[in-house]
């Protein structure tokens, strides 16, 4: 179907941060498969681990035991705050299952009329009918039918926002820690300490989606970190299977307590291929050395970009992010259409989003002679633009 406005390339390979198309060319990776590919293109680690469990067992659904899912489950309990994860297969899929634990909280409290969820303008939360509904852009609801109900938005930010729409029927407030769809717009740590608070003080769960965030992408393990605290649920996706296709829900014992046989399922969630990769990805990248890696790395990228701020000031207005998640505010007479299309010319992939910003997304594993090749592109790229709007 013709949902995508793809781009005219076929890419053929890959390797570490490099894409090689079908007519030889190379391009710098700096889109991820829009933050997926965490560890690159074609790991040895994760191709050694599923090729090894591709010729052992590909599925048995969840009808039985899935050694491979208590292995993953054991390790992001004892990494997390969670004591409880339902795997599934996308980040729209970790989000819809966010929802209904944070529902299926309350009702087994004693308190059913608690079913609307407070989420936030800007926000993205997957392509489902209740995610969509969730997030609220218009553009993506129009001409779906009726929106699934159950959800209030405020501003971003806006503690007192969100205060004044707490109801006797909330259940929970979804907050991504930083919108990357949505223009790479971060919560304040103050702003993600005080909606804590208001979720304990109000009886509230705290549903923080991490699907773009997640697994070690801003320099922490999960982006909440950097405000020290901890949600009561939480989705995580994309960078979790390093290019397969896996998700998850984590929660408490407590958030999750509703969540009995038969309330929630996937045919497909945590089969033995997708949990032999994501157990590998887990490994590699919360070892404290890769994190601070990731860290040290942004320094470099954050510098860089500020210098091309400075540089094409009349195009960009600010620069936007943290770890590995960087975007670009553009001038209001540039497009991130315009940027990527100039980026590809110079051989460097990037990904718009929403409030007209470009994302700027390496692998975590970018060195730092990737990261200076990427900002002399994307130098290029902006230098193209100015003499062609010039």
């Amino acid at each position: 179907m013709g949902t995508y406005a793809r781009q005219d390339i076929v890419f053929v390979k890959g390797e570490g941060c490099w894409l090689t198309a079908d007519n030889g060319a190379r391009y710098l990776d700096f889109g991820s498969g829009v933050a997926v590919n965490a560890l690159g293109h074609a790991h040895p680690q994760l191709v050694a681990s599923l090729k090894a469990q591709a010729e052992k067992l590909w599925h048995t659904s969840n009808l039985y035991r899935v050694e491979g899912q208590e292995d993953v489950a054991a390790k992001l309990t004892r990494l997390t705050f969670a004591d409880k994860v339902f795997f599934c297969n996308s980040g729209a899929e970790a989000c819809e299952g966010a929802i209904k634990v944070a529902r299926r909280y309350q009702f087994v409290s004693g308190q059913p009329h608690r079913q609307r969820i407070i989420a936030f303008r800007g926000a993205f939360h997957g392509r489902t009918l209740a995610t969509l509904a969730a997030a609220g852009n218009e553009k993506y609801l129009e001409g779906f039918g009726p929106t699934a109900d159950g959800f209030d938005h405020v501003d971003l930010n806006d503690i007192d926002a969100v205060e004044a729409a707490i109801g006797p029927e909330t259940a929970a407030i979804m907050l991504e820690p930083i919108q990357g769809e949505g223009g790479v717009r971060a919560a304040t740590p103050d702003f993600i300490k005080a909606v804590r608070d208001l979720c304990d003080k109000n009886g509230l769960l705290l549903i923080l989606d991490e699907v773009q965030t997640g697994m070690g992408r801003t320099g922490k393990l999960f982006a909440h970190e950097w405000a020290g605290i901890t949600p009561d649920v939480m989705a995580i996706a994309k960078g979790f299977g390093g290019g397969f296709p896996v998700g998850a829900v984590l929660a408490t014992e407590e958030a999750a307590k509703g969540m009995t046989p038969g309330t929630h399922g996937s045919t497909f969630g945590g089969n033995p291929l997708g949990m032999a990769v994501a157990s590998t990805v887990v490994d590699i990248v919360s070892e404290p050395d890769f994190l601070e890696a990731v860290r040290s790395k942004t320094l470099h990228l954050k510098q860089g970009l500020e210098g091309l701020k400075d540089q094409h000031a009349d195009l960009v207005e600010e620069v936007r992010g943290v770890g590995l998640l960087m975007g670009l505010k553009l001038k209001a007479q540039i497009t991130p259409a315009q940027v990527v299309k100039a980026a590809n010319e110079e051989k460097l992939l990037l990904v718009g989003a929403g409030d007209n910003c470009v994302r700027v997304l390496p692998p975590l594993i970018a060195t730092d002679q990737d990261i200076a090749e990427g900002l002399m592109a994307l130098s290029r790229a902006l230098t193209r633009i100015a003499r062609e709007t010039s």
